[in-house]
């Protein structure tokens, strides 16, 4: 009679021990879960800004007096006239 009492108590004994791991376990995994969050972050804050450094050289790139300057070096220089528009004029109905 001792003995089945005493083997009811380490069960739960054992059961508590089980849920004591598993919660340690489960905190490990959460921690590093949020240090991975928190680098993803980091590396996201950083190539946004890499790209918004990027995209401001592009701007700056594509400017008509940018691209003016280095396409006289190849002898190119802007139209004195103004641009004619061609329309398609369209007979059939």
């Amino acid at each position: 009679m001792l003995n089945e009492e005493a083997f009811k108590n380490w069960k739960m004994v054992a059961f508590v021990i089980f849920l004591l791991l598993l919660m340690v376990r489960s905190s490990h995994i959460t921690d590093e879960k949020v240090l991975k969050i928190a680098k993803l972050s980091k590396q996201e804050r950083e190539l946004r800004a890499e790209y918004i450094a990027i995209r401001s050289q592009s701007m700056k790139l594509k400017l008509e007096s940018n691209v003016q300057k280095k396409v006289q070096k190849m002898g190119l220089y802007p139209s004195k006239e103004p641009i004619h528009i061609i329309k398609e004029v369209n007979t059939k109905k």
